[in-house]
């Protein structure tokens, strides 16, 4: 299997234009939003929220769901996002990264977050050698400032949720994702993932996944949840064989498990969502209807 990262998208990335298949697409927005949680901004009001563009001197990534350990708010991205190796730097028991405290920027957000956690760093720190754990356990935390708490929200834009956290995947299993890469050119109508789960790896430490609108560089440590709104996997690698143009999608229950065994914030929680989870908001329009239409 030859893997790469969907590397953060550095500045130099941006004068590249890529051609992004002519899809025509409609989001709906959800229904059902119910009041946020104590402390969090309003689905409507809030700036902050799962799929934010985050942005550290590595590059750029997307966030994936909000954390909180009772005091302190975070949010999800990628260990790779502040990795300093290219995108064949895949070893996260290996590559180099940036240290805790490395300031991230956080769309929307009024001050920088600083990563608080990452997986890279915990492996090598423990002399991590298991195979599976080494490329695949690729997520880390990013604190926000608590003037930003209130600006945040937990919903995942377009499909609401997360309602928790899965288990695994099965293979054929529709899956939901959310991902804000700049090189769709502002298309954000592109940003809401639907696809398939091919099932987990051996270990089970990752899900490949084919999606209506793959995982390109930028959508590296975006989230991902199963057809119950259940969050599973973070974004991790680009597959070029055997299965082209697939997504890794790191297992998300184990990367925290690992988290929780190897340092101290095993306080740290996914936050659910309030907006309601509804898998219906994606609706393909055939070319001819808009046409005629």
């Amino acid at each position: 299997m030859i893997l790469s990262r969907p590397w953060a998208l550095s500045r130099s990335r941006l004068v590249a234009v890529v051609a992004v298949a002519a899809i025509v697409v409609v989001v709906i927005g959800p229904e059902g939003a119910v009041r946020a949680a104590p402390g969090y901004a309003s689905p409507e009001a809030a700036t902050v929220r799962p799929g934010a563009v985050t942005t550290s001197e590595v590059g750029q990534c997307s966030a994936n769901f909000v954390f909180s350990d009772g005091a302190d708010v975070f949010i999800g991205q990628a260990a790779h996002c502040t990795g300093t190796g290219g995108a064949t730097a895949t070893n996260g028991c290996a590559s180099g990264s940036r240290p805790l405290g490395t300031p991230v920027a956080v769309e929307g957000a009024t001050r920088a977050g600083v990563l608080a956690y990452s997986s890279w760093l915990t492996m090598q720190q423990v002399g991590e050698t298991d195979p599976e754990s080494c490329a695949f356990n690729d997520f880390a935390l990013v604190r926000l400032h608590p003037d930003d708490v209130a600006r945040t929200n937990p919903s995942v834009p377009s499909w609401g949720g997360p309602t928790g956290l899965a288990a695994t995947t099965g293979a054929g299993e529709q899956v939901y994702g959310y991902g804000s890469s700049s090189l769709r050119l502002g298309l954000d109508v592109l940003s809401p993932k639907v696809g398939l789960s091919l099932g987990p790896s051996p270990g089970g430490w990752s899900h490949s996944v084919y999606a209506l609108s793959p995982g390109i560089p930028g959508d590296s440590g975006s989230g991902f949840m199963n057809g119950s709104g259940q969050a599973f996997g973070v974004l991790s690698t680009l597959v070029v064989l055997p299965l082209p143009a697939s997504n890794g999608v790191g297992d998300l229950g184990r990367a925290l498990r690992y988290m929780y065994d190897h340092t101290d914030l095993d306080a740290v929680q996914l936050v659910p969502g309030d907006v309601a989870f509804d898998p219906n908001l994606l609706n393909l329009l055939p070319l001819d209807g808009l046409l005629s239409g």
